[in-house]
C-alpha cells in the first residue's frame, strides 16, 4: 500500500500552483488518483484552489459520490475527473481550467496548435469538445456522468481537450506532468495569439510533439519546474 499522505500534500501544492501561475482562479480544481484504488480519486471540496488545505481534500467514487458519505460540499463538475480516470487507464490526475487565453481558441475556427517547446505535451491539436452537440443548450457546465463521459471520450490518447466558450480538460500520468501542461498551455495560447498577427506560423512538428511526450514524467529535470513554481506559491515547506 502506497503512503498517500505525500501524494495528498502534494495535490494541496498543485491547487495553490495552479492558482498563483494563474491557470485557475476563484474556480477549476486538480485531482489526482487513488493509487490503492484506481475506482476513486481525491478532489478538494468546493473550495477555490488558492486556499485549499490537507483538510478540504475529500475521496471520490468515480461516479462522483463521496467516500464514507463525506458531506461537504463537493465540485460540481467533479464529473470531469471521475469520466476521464474511468475511461482513460493512463491518467492518475486531471485539471480542470477557464485559463483566458485558451478561451478564443475554443470559440473560433483557430486551432490552438503547439508553438513553444515546452507545450509540445499538449499535443498534436487538441479538439474542441462542445456539450451542444449531444446535450443542446445547457449552462455549458459538466454536471453529471454522461456529459462527463463524452467529455472523457475526447480526452482517450490526448493530454488536452477544448471546451467550448468555457475552458480546458488536461490529464497527465502525475500531478507534476498534468500541473506542468496546464501552465504552459496558456502560455501557448498567448504565443500563439501574438505569432498569428504577423503571418506565416511554424507549429512543433507531430514529430517533436511526439519525443516531447515521451518523455518521463517522473525524471528529476521536471522537478525542478514544481520546486520552482511551489516556492512562487509560498508552499516551498510542503515539498519532500
Amino acid at each position: 500500500m502506497v503512503d498517500i499522505e505525500p501524494l495528498l500534500r502534494d495535490l494541496v501544492v498543485a491547487n495553490r500552483i495552479l492558482a498563483n501561475e494563474n491557470v485557475v482562479d476563484a474556480y477549476g480544481h486538480v485531482s489526482v488518483r487513488n493509487p490503492n484504488n484506481p475506482d476513486r480519486y481525491y478532489l478538494s471540496c468546493s473550495r477555490s484552489p488558492e486556499l485549499v488545505q490537507r483538510s478540504d481534500i475529500m475521496e471520490f467514487e468515480l461516479d462522483g459520490t463521496p467516500v464514507d458519505g463525506d458531506s461537504r460540499n463537493p465540485y460540481l463538475e467533479r464529473f470531469i475527473h471521475g469520466a476521464t480516470y474511468e475511461l482513460n487507464p493512463d491518467v492518475n490526475a486531471v485539471v480542470h481550467s477557464h485559463a483566458e487565453e485558451v478561451l478564443p481558441f475554443t470559440i473560433t475556427s483557430q486551432p490552438l496548435l503547439p508553438v513553444i517547446h515546452s507545450a509540445g505535451l499538449m499535443g498534436p491539436k487538441p479538439p474542441v469538445w462542445d456539450i451542444a452537440d449531444r446535450f443542446g443548450d445547457t449552462t455549458l457546465l459538466v454536471v453529471n456522468m454522461d456529459q462527463g463521459r463524452d467529455l472523457a471520450e475526447a480526452l482517450v490518447s490526448r493530454r488536452i481537450v477544448l471546451m467550448r466558450g468555457h475552458g480546458f480538460a488536461a490529464t497527465g500520468r502525475n500531478l507534476s506532468e498534468v500541473v506542468r501542461v496546464s501552465v504552459m498551455l496558456p502560455r501557448n495560447a498567448k504565443i500563439l495569439t501574438t505569432a498569428l498577427q504577423f503571418g506565416g506560423l511554424k507549429p512543433l512538428s507531430e514529430g517533436e510533439v511526439a519525443l516531447r511526450q515521451d518523455m518521463d514524467p517522473d525524471h528529476k529535470a521536471f522537478y525542478r519546474a514544481w520546486e520552482y513554481w511551489a516556492t512562487r506559491a509560498g508552499c516551498a515547506d510542503m515539498l519532500d
